[in-house]
């Protein structure tokens, strides 16, 4: 799954603008936690914040914005989801809207927490004018960006950060006479190796898309593999499969289903020579 910094700067690459809606609150029953995102640009929509009516108005409001000359500005819509859209669940969502029409520092470094699934904070200025710099990322170490004045860039750090703590979560702030929207980023929640890319494997491999991991699959069937595969997952079509168990990363599960009985032996064996992973499976019926 290509995380909002990635594929914000694809969107922004590829179009020249995009706007990125999230759920910045939510009382009651809402499809989606705060921080959920969808990206809505010329040539599509990435994410989601829930389906239904409340996706459907918001991706309206996104392409209204990214179509006309809306300024690259963050500002919030509030969706009573039974008075406003009909919706059953009843609660209110909170949604910000975000215009970037430019790579800049700040999601250069949010891509470089991506990559190396650092957990970080967008802080987004609400209702500045345009032109203003009103975007600031930041770390457990380090910041990027500006929100306009060094007093509030320190403030929002600080913020920023203790919603980067165990337990915080995206949120709205005020903070040295400004109003904030904190949206945290966390890295994806768990690493899967996939060996073998039969039909129970690419079901799988569907059913993986929607969650949040990272995804390797593994096959020396190079011509077995889908034409296209969900975000999350990379394709590794490699003659040796046992031995990408080395590389897997600690903590991963490991699932195996290769098209040979004797290869699924070897990656179990290669798997059990290692005590750190959070599961390993094969499938086979119980004499194997």
């Amino acid at each position: 799954m290509t995380g909002l910094a990635g594929a914000l700067a694809k969107a922004i690459a590829a179009d020249g603008r995009a706007v990125v809606a999230a759920i910045a609150a939510g009382s009651g029953s809402v499809p989606r936690e705060a921080g959920a995102w969808m990206i809505v640009s010329a040539s599509g929509q990435i994410g989601t914040i829930g389906g239904g009516h409340l996706e459907h108005e918001a991706a309206r409001l996104a392409r209204e914005a990214n179509a006309g000359s809306t300024p690259a500005a963050t500002w919030l819509v509030r969706f009573p989801l039974a008075a406003r859209l009909g919706q059953c669940c009843g609660g209110v969502a909170t949604v910000a809207f975000a215009v970037v029409d430019a790579e800049m520092p700040w999601l250069d470094l949010a891509g470089a927490c991506e990559r190396t699934s650092t957990a970080c904070a967008i802080v987004h200025r609400l209702g500045e004018p345009a032109g203003a710099p009103h975007r600031v990322v930041v770390t457990s170490e380090t910041a990027r960006g500006s929100l306009g004045r060094a007093s509030l860039d320190a403030a929002a750090v600080v913020a920023a950060r203790a919603r980067l703590a165990p337990g915080g979560a995206t949120g709205l702030v005020e903070v040295d006479g400004a109003s904030l929207f904190v949206h945290v980023v966390r890295p994806h929640a768990f690493d899967v190796a996939l060996f073998g890319n039969g039909h129970v494997g690419r079901a799988l491999v569907q059913v993986l898309g929607a969650l949040p991991c990272r995804v390797r699959w593994v096959d020396e069937r190079e011509h077995d593999f889908p034409a296209s595969v969900p975000e999350n997952v990379e394709i590794v079509a490699t003659d040796a499969p046992t031995a990408e168990v080395a590389d897997a990363p600690r903590g991963a599960y490991v699932i195996v289903m290769t098209h040979s009985h004797g290869l699924d032996f070897d990656i179990v064996e290669a798997a059990l020579e290692r005590d750190d992973w959070a599961y390993l499976g094969l499938i086979g019926s119980k004499s194997k």
